[in-house]
């Protein structure tokens, strides 16, 4: 008798990518040819093109969307990201509610295949993501992020751990940020009454993906050079890295960073010589304004970051004063070792995860083993505890204040005339250790020594909101994102901005600006503190009952009586009494 031999499965790793349309029947409902027209459109005229261009393939159609299986996760999400760039505009006749809008989930995983389909609990898992995106949207799993991240031009929001339905085990879910896209929906950015730059990132044309830090690294210290120039208005890093790894138009970053002259490059680094190329473009006409070359060793490294802010500051400002140009010629070190560790703990410091702040941290304290004196390695180290505490990562508490106190004592001495190190050090004495007459004189100093530092202009825009000075808080937050419009971290001033009209009795403004900064971080603590007073004094209980059950549900501990644990160092009494009264509420248990 022969027995009947087991049916081999085919099964192959794959990226899977499942979207839908999000309400869809409503879209039916109001007019179901023209949504079926326009969707069968939609898919045949950009999300087939999309998926076929970046290898993959169109699996099933279900109806309101597809199943979509690629060779890798990056061809999924760039696929992704193309067709939900294309669908912005299509709408079912002028009503902005009837929006054609997919969510888009990505995994990558082991599937089984048969001939019309696959099957398994990777395409579960994917199918899950879909469901849990916004409108417009992409949600990746943690196992697709590792292969993506760094590799598409798109930053990523950690949305953490997230219980998807019918998954047994809970999935670390980030979403795609596509700030160029939204960028292109608002009007382009008036431009400052000074000569104004943005510096691109550089290509890495080493040949080594492991030098990408090296490049960024030159790039950073230019962009903080430039910046030292009162007479120059100069974007943000955090807003130019957004255009990393893309091919766009010089016109384009001008209109949508508001700048006059954009500055771009390539590095090339062997053993140990280096090579920076670099063209100052006139972001108004296209035309190039200046071109070099700049050649030398890893010992003038610091020498050759002087010679292409020179250049370009005496092609786009030649009256500037001598002075200022030597002023900006700082070392932040003489040790190269050190200064190599403390370029890769900047190239992971806003990880947001806390195996990435323990990485940073362990690597700027490699910075200060090998240079006792860098001021800017004793900051960052300060700063690292910040996000400690921000997501409650400290384990003793005692401990950790005090060693933040004393990193950012240090980098405040050692960096008296240095705006970074002042700005990161004075929040880090405001917000982890509670000194904040301190904390505002550093950031203050920073200002003066560099009105062109968003971070700075943020972190004293927060300690004036503790002051209680609540107009100039939001002017402060507001020169932020200006200078930086395009930040990943944006949430954050929303979030600022938010607190200074909750403590001036704006409510409805500060609810508006919290729920901005809870569209980029759904779960991020204090937005929704704010956002749940604010809709309770403004009179809409349920909204704050709903935003405070959110809130519950991730810090179940939190209730009036320990409070002050997260409450900012309020300096007048009756902005501590409000914020307590509005939690309160909101329904915080005593």
């Amino acid at each position: 008798m022969v027995q009947d031999r087991p049916v081999r499965v085919e099964r192959r790793l794959s990226a899977i990518l499942a979207a839908d349309v999000a309400g869809y029947s409503r879209l039916m409902h109001h007019d179901e040819e023209t949504t079926h027209a326009k969707l069968t459109a939609f898919l045949t005229d950009a999300v087939a093109p999309a998926v076929a261009e970046h290898g993959g393939r169109i699996v099933k159609n279900t109806g309101d969307g597809f199943l979509a299986e690629f060779p890798s996760a990056v061809e999924a999400v760039r696929a992704a990201v193309q067709f939900q760039t294309r669908i912005t505009e299509l709408t079912i006749g002028d009503v902005e509610d009837r929006r054609i809008a997919f969510r888009v989930g990505v995994n990558i995983g082991d599937v089984i295949v048969e001939p019309q389909d696959i099957f398994g609990d990777s395409v579960n898992i994917a199918a899950r993501l879909e469901g849990i995106a916004e409108p417009g949207g992409i949600c990746v799993s943690s196992s697709a992020y590792e292969h993506v991240r760094d590799k598409v031009g798109v930053e990523f929001v950690d949305l953490g751990e997230q219980r998807l339905k019918n998954i047994a085990r809970p999935i670390h879910v980030f979403k795609v940020l596509d700030r160029i896209a939204a960028a292109r929906q608002r009007p382009a950015l008036a431009l400052p009454d000074k000569p104004s730059i943005a510096v691109l990132p550089f290509q890495n044309m080493s040949g080594d993906p492991e030098q990408e830090y090296f490049a960024d690294g030159i790039v950073e210290e230019i962009i903080t050079a430039l910046s030292h120039f009162n007479n120059l208005f100069v974007i943000a890093r955090n807003s130019t890295f957004t255009y990393k790894g893309r091919a766009v138009e010089v016109k384009q970053v001008g209109r949508e960073l508001g700048v006059r002259y954009v500055l771009e490059g390539s590095v090339r680094k062997a053993v140990s010589h280096v090579r920076i190329a670099a063209q100052l473009v006139d972001a108004l006409t296209g035309a190039h304004l200046w071109a070099d070359r700049f050649d030398g060793t890893l010992e003038n490294i610091f020498d050759l970051q002087d010679s292409v802010t020179a250049s370009v500051v005496n092609a786009i400002a030649p009256k500037l004063e001598h002075a200022e140009i030597e002023r900006a010629k700082r070392k932040p070190t003489e040790m190269l070792d050190a200064y190599d560790h403390y370029l890769r703990g900047r190239s992971g410091f806003f990880g947001m995860t806390r195996e990435a702040n323990e990485e940073a941290l362990r690597l700027f304290s490699k910075a200060i083993e090998l240079d006792p004196d860098f001021a800017l390695a004793y900051a960052c180290a300060a700063h690292c505890y910040t996000f400690r505490r921000m997501n409650g990562w400290m384990v003793d508490r005692k401990q950790e204040v005090a060693e933040a106190a004393r990193l950012a004592r240090r980098a405040v001495e050692l960096g008296k005339d240095d705006a970074v190190a002042l700005s990161a050090g004075g929040m880090v004495l405001a917000y982890v250790v509670g000194d904040l007459d301190d904390g505002a004189a550093f950031a203050d100093r920073a200002l003066h020594l560099n009105p062109n530092l968003a971070a700075a202009w943020a972190a004293a825009g927060w300690m004036k909101m503790c002051f209680g000075e609540h107009n100039t808080a939001i002017e402060h937050a507001a020169h932020a994102m200006r200078l930086n419009p395009l930040d990943p971290r944006l949430w954050g001033w929303q979030f600022n901005t938010a607190m200074a009209h909750f403590f001036a009795a704006r409510y409805n403004e500060a609810a508006s600006w919290a729920e901005a900064a809870l569209r980029d971080q759904p779960n991020y603590l204090a937005a929704l503190r704010v956002a749940a007073a604010s809709n309770a004094l403004a009179g809409r209980p349920e909204k704050a009952q709903k935003l405070m059950g959110r809130l519950r549900k991730l810090d179940p501990a939190l209730s009036i009586s320990n409070l002050a644990d997260t409450m900012p160092p309020l300096r007048r009494p009756e902005d501590r009494q409000k914020w307590v009264e509005g939690l309160r509420s909101a329904g915080l248990p005593e």
